[in-house]
């Protein structure tokens, strides 16, 4: 790693030659855009595919050369399923073409129920993709249609036993909690069902109404009621105490692993240190600065078919306070929370110092709690994780320029 030593600390810039990397690769596409989402997706342009994978492999060919060691690699979308077997291979054969994958590497892909069959998961599970992430959202068939899936309960349950029968033996389930109209007893039996199954990782998150969508209108139309936070706080804490029970680790904010199967790929993210983004709308950040390609579908092939790199439509240098403000504030998801020691490793900064005022406020009001040389929240503090989190941001920041919420 380069340190730098500029203004009042340490600020760890990450290096661009023989750095250890997480990799992301985004697919946007999707059969139909579900009424909740908001991220770089597209529905019904499949057709698209073949020359967005060979976009994606002139894109990962630019770093070819820098070293860059991979220790996860990541296929998000949109509905990473829909990539033809061929395609995926492609694509897998040309991040170890172009990086230096290390032997033990987690290698992860989204998938969507109603997507996949076992054939398809036992080829992509020979292909080396050996952590699968089923986004089944809910169990019950009226949320699901609320939600604007395409699969229903029985295909969730479907898909979950044919990646087992495939050899997946590192599953993810996505749920989403907080729903309009849903209530507590509905949420439980969505997650009590999803425990059965024997996942070894849960993603459990709170509906976010992002406004555009097809949900956020419904509900500004009265078509549907307003999600209740009350409820949504009692079914969070639920999740804990049952989660907590069946033997998972609430190793970050809103997720939970049997020990051991902790998502190595997000875990990058929330230490605040190096990712790489392959693909439209990607985000990245290397070498101290934070950046992201073009989500225009169209541009972005276009752009890497010409022997170009996508347009960026974002580019910022972190400077060392922000940079700080960050790690802190992405060790607070985690249940460790915030480690003294590292801080002082990466950035010369005694935190206690630096956020004393912060810390002694938001332990007073019962939110931080100082465990063994760490910082972390409370139980009540996961909750009001927002309201910690934007105090520790330089003054010249603002509170609803934070996207760290996940």
């Amino acid at each position: 790693m380069v340190v730098s030593r500029r203004g009042t600390g340490h600020f760890c810039y990450n290096c661009t030659v023989s750095c250890r990397i997480a990799l992301y690769v985004h697919v946007p596409f999707c059969r139909r855009k579900c009424a909740y989402c908001d991220f770089v997706s597209y529905g019904g342009a499949e057709s698209l595919i073949p020359a967005y994978v060979s976009a994606l492999k002139r894109e990962m060919a630019h770093y070819g050369g820098t070293g860059y060691q991979v220790g996860t690699v990541y296929f998000g979308g949109g509905t990473p399923s829909l990539l033809p077997v061929k395609a995926l291979g492609e694509l897998l054969e040309a991040i170890r073409q172009h990086f230096a994958v290390l032997a033990d590497a987690e290698v992860s892909l989204e998938a969507n129920p109603g997507t996949v069959d076992e054939a398809y998961l036992a080829a992509i599970r020979a292909l080396g993709v050996n952590r699968l992430s089923l986004g089944m959202q809910s169990m019950d068939d009226r949320e699901l249609a609320m939600l604007g899936r395409i699969h229903k309960a029985g295909d969730a349950l479907a898909a979950f036993r044919m990646a087992r029968n495939a050899g997946f033996d590192n599953i993810n389930v996505d749920l989403i909690y907080g729903l309009p109209g849903q209530s507590v007893e509905g949420w439980l039996k969505s997650l009590k069902g999803v425990l059965a199954l024997g996942t070894e990782h849960l993603s459990l998150y709170a509906l976010s109404l992002e406004e555009g969508t097809p949900l956020w209108r419904a509900v500004n139309e009265g078509r549907l009621p307003p999600p209740d936070p009350d409820v949504a706080a009692t079914q969070y804490e639920l999740a804990e105490d049952i989660l907590d029970a069946a033997g998972f680790r609430h190793y970050e904010i809103s997720n939970w692993a049997k020990p051991g199967y902790e998502c190595r790929h997000n875990l990058t993210y929330w230490h605040n240190l190096p990712y790489l983004g392959i693909g439209a709308g990607a985000h990245s950040f290397l070498n101290g600065h934070r950046y992201a390609s073009t989500p225009r579908l169209n541009e972005y092939i276009e752009a890497c078919l010409g022997g170009g790199i996508p347009p960026r439509v974002m580019d910022e240098t972190i400077r060392p306070e922000l940079g700080l403000a960050e790690t802190v504030i992405l060790a607070l998801r985690l249940g460790e929370g915030v480690s003294h020691a590292d801080i002082m490793r990466r950035f010369g900064t005694d935190i206690l110092a630096h956020y004393g005022d912060v810390i002694g406020e938001m332990t007073r009001a019962g939110l931080l709690e100082t465990t063994a040389g760490n910082i972390r929240l409370t139980r009540r503090g996961r909750l009001l994780s927002n309201e910690v989190c934007w105090r520790f941001l330089p003054d010249d920041v603002s509170e609803a320029s934070m996207s760290l919420q996940g």
